[in-house]
């Protein structure tokens, strides 16, 4: 039900905006998560991930609609996701009696231990756009404010090591050596279609006419949003789903 809801919403707007759209925006950007919140500290500390590792491209499309002659509403929707496997860094893993074992990367090991994250986030964005300086020079400067919908998932697919969960392996040549035990998960927030937040982003950049009804746009947008963490994730803070991201796209204006 909430899926149709959405796709019916979206499929409203996208309507509304084509039939009184001034200007149709296509657009692709680098996407450059944030990660500061717990659950990423924990994966940066413990797996071979790095804030690059989520790095992506992504594309978009958005509506605006003139209002007066510097200030525009902006409807617009983009896609981001990524999917990025990692190693555990210190440990190696045992079957012991059909039971996985985390030991530290001292021992040889039988495997390694590690797991898959996928993440997505699809923003729904309201932008109120503000073009200073009219929409009739060589080099058009803007600027802006908004808030959206960020349609979001999270899924880690693999092996677990559990810290909270510590025995001793009694070793001739060690001693007592900490050893964890290793379960599989399949943890997923937003399992069947995603979870919705809300947000908000700032945006500023340049537009280049390149033809009557033709320009050219570079943009660097900033968005700020948290997702709460309840399938799979108990304990987590919200998790920081937040971005940077630097576009090129094409403007038709009608």
């Amino acid at each position: 039900m909430r899926k149709r809801a959405l796709i019916t919403v979206l499929a409203v707007l996208a309507a509304a905006g084509a039939l009184s759209a001034n200007t149709i925006t296509f657009k692709m950007s680098y996407v450059i998560p944030s990660l500061k919140s717990d659950f990423w500290d924990t994966e940066f500390e413990n797996m071979n991930f790095t804030k690059s590792s989520f790095q992506n491209t992504s594309f978009g499309l958005a509506y605006e609609m003139f209002l007066t002659r510097e200030i525009s509403f902006v409807i617009g929707v983009e896609t981001y996701s990524r999917s990025k496997a990692a190693f555990y860094k210190d440990f190696v893993g045992y079957t012991i009696d059909r039971e996985d074992w985390a030991f530290p990367n001292d021992y040889e090991g039988d495997f390694s231990p590690m797991h898959s994250l996928y993440t997505s986030v699809t923003p729904l964005q309201f932008s109120l756009k503000v073009v200073p300086f009219g929409r009739r020079m060589k080099l058009i400067p803007y600027a802006g404010i908004g808030a959206g919908l960020y349609l979001w998932s999270l899924r880690m697919q693999g092996d677990m090591i559990d810290f909270a969960d510590e025995y001793y392996y009694e070793d001739p040549d060690y001693g007592d050596v900490p050893v964890y035990p290793i379960y599989q998960v399949d943890a997923w927030e937003g399992r069947n279609f995603g979870k919705i937040s809300f947000g908000w982003h700032v945006f500023g950049g340049l537009m280049f006419p390149i033809a009557n009804r033709l320009t050219l746009d570079a943009e660097f947008k900033a968005n700020f949003v948290k997702g709460k963490m309840t399938e799979g994730f108990e304990g987590f803070a919200p998790l920081d789903l937040g971005r940077f991201q630097v576009s090129i796209g094409v403007n038709y204006w009608f």
